[in-house]
C-alpha cells in the first residue's frame, strides 16, 4: 500500500523536504535534498477535480455534472486550486461565490458544511 507524504511539519508547519529516495527492486538508496512536487501536496478531493478537469479537456460544465455540484461551487474549487498551486492570477485570487451563494449551496446539498467553511474562510 503506497501512502501520500504530508507536506508540512507536524512541529512546526514548515514545508518538508525530500531527502531520501529507495529502490524496491534492489535496495539501493540517494540521499539528498529533492525537488518539491507541488501536486504530491494535493488532497484526494482536489486530485479528482483536477482528474476530472482534465478529462473533460477544461470543461467545467462537465466538472459540475461529474462531481453533482452547481457551476459556481465548481469554479470556486477550482479556483482553490489554482491559488493552492500557485496558479492564480489576480484575476482568480477572490471567491468566486458570494457568501448568500456559498449557504445556499449548503442548502440545496450540494456543498458539505466542511467545504462551505473552507469557502467562506476564503472570503474573508
Amino acid at each position: 500500500m503506497s501512502y501520500r507524504p504530508p507536506s508540512e511539519c507536524p512541529v512546526c508547519g514548515g514545508e518538508l523536504v525530500t531527502t531520501r529516495l529507495g529502490c524496491r527492486n534492489c535496495g539501493s538508496e540517494l540521499a539528498g535534498e529533492f525537488g518539491h512536487c507541488d501536486f504530491c501536496a494535493l488532497d484526494e478531493r482536489e486530485t479528482e477535480l483536477l482528474q476530472v478537469f482534465l478529462a473533460s479537456r477544461g470543461n467545467l460544465r462537465e466538472v459540475e455534472k461529474h462531481l453533482g455540484v452547481s457551476y459556481p461551487t465548481a469554479r470556486a474549487r477550482f479556483t482553490a486550486l489554482l491559488v493552492k498551486l500557485g496558479l492564480a492570477g489576480d484575476a482568480d485570487a477572490p471567491a468566486a461565490m458570494t457568501r448568500d451563494q456559498v449557504l445556499g449551496e449548503v442548502a440545496s446539498g450540494a456543498l458539505s458544511p466542511a467545504e462551505a467553511a473552507e469557502l467562506l474562510a476564503g472570503l474573508g
